[in-house]
């Protein structure tokens, strides 16, 4: 499909909402005219900007016509000279216009839950751990966002053998959602008095946490609640009440755990958003499986099993291996210094988009 059919396409709905919303029975369904009032804020940009491509058309067809038709130089010389400037912004609209295309994801704007849980690699795979939490802790820092433990098993050697955090703030999910999958490390361990190379690995997930229009049923009766005491960091306090919660969700099998509220009532609220959100991205995985089935895309956002990263810390390089990225600045990275390579993922995701939608 060209450019011109997309266009139209979007004229045509936009149009139908035109009509939809002028009829006065809508007002007795404010939930439906609230969502086609949204549709069609959303759209009247692109119509807006179709209307001046087909005004650009328009007239470098016409100065097409006058230059075949006059036989003045002057003449022919200006409309020429239009035709470049119309044609420079006609370029510049086109590709505008295509990524205003792009469909958006609904869940960008969203806060996120992330897990982080050591894999293959035994101590050395918890500490790399402890450096991711470090690295989007820092980052979070840059980014101005909120960001909260939920529950942490620490490592007796270092880092953790799973952390689980919220971040909140602005557009958060948007860039973190590209962190799923497995994290590898390549590096001397301190343990290693030979000096060799060991390779570990962590596995990050980043889950869009679920909000009040998002409907999510919880049936109490479907969740067995167990108790227990705190474990890590806490004072004293940690040791002497079972104010930790876990969360059984029977009918799927799926398990949260919160621990680092001090009141078992607080942790209990955590452990059911948590739960909340694993449902929810649980439906969501399937939907994102089945669009994958259609559209072959290198940025999984979906897949945690994937390799999408190596560390490799005697070389001091970073590889994004869905992108073919590489990068000669990893203690940038590992400080939290991540905009370039979010920046550069989002863009190769929004690509592979649009030739989706192009093609």
């Amino acid at each position: 499909m060209d450019l011109e059919d997309k266009l139209r396409q979007v004229k045509e709905r936009y149009d139908e909402l035109n009509q939809a919303m002028s009829d006065p029975a809508i007002f007795d369904r404010p939930g439906e005219y609230a969502e086609l009032t949204i549709e069609h804020t959303q759209l009247k940009e692109l119509v807006d900007d179709y209307k001046e491509w087909s005004s650009i058309i328009h007239q470098l067809e016409g100065n097409d016509e006058l230059m075949d038709l006059d036989d003045e130089p002057e003449i022919k010389e200006m409309a020429r000279e239009e035709n470049r400037q119309l044609k420079s912004r006609l370029e510049e609209l086109e590709e505008e216009i295509k990524f205003k295309l792009i469909p958006k994801d609904p869940d960008d704007s969203k806060n996120c839950i992330i897990e982080i849980r050591a894999g293959t690699g035994g101590d050395e795979a918890a500490i790399f751990a402890g450096d991711l939490f470090d690295m989007y802790r820092r980052y979070a820092d840059s980014q101005k966002w909120k960001l909260n433990i939920l529950s942490i098993a620490e490592s007796e050697k270092g880092g953790f053998k799973e952390i689980v955090f919220d971040l909140s703030g602005n557009e958060v999910f948007g860039k973190m959602k590209y962190e799923s999958g497995v994290h590898r490390v390549q590096r001397v361990p301190e343990t290693e008095s030979q000096g060799r190379v060991h390779t570990s690995a962590a596995t990050v997930a980043v889950l869009p946490e679920v909000t009040d229009d998002v409907e999510i049923e919880l049936d109490m009766k479907d969740i067995r609640v167990d108790t227990f005491r705190s474990s890590g960091a806490g004072g004293q306090h940690v040791n002497k009440t079972d104010s930790a919660i876990r969360l059984t969700h029977e009918p799927s099998g799926v398990v949260v755990e919160c621990q680092q509220e001090r009141s078992q009532h607080q942790n209990k609220e955590k452990a059911l958003m948590m739960l909340r959100t694993k449902l929810y991205d649980s439906e969501m995985e399937k939907i994102r499986s089945e669009r994958a089935a259609d559209r072959k895309s290198q940025v999984s956002t979906g897949d945690r099993s994937a390799k999408i990263r190596t560390y490799n810390f005697p070389q001091g390089r970073f590889t994004d291996h869905r992108i073919n990225l590489t990068l000669y600045n990893l203690d940038d990275i590992l400080k939290g210094n991540l905009n370039d390579v979010i920046k550069a993922i989002r863009v190769a995701d929004n690509l592979d988009k649009l030739n989706a939608i192009m093609n």
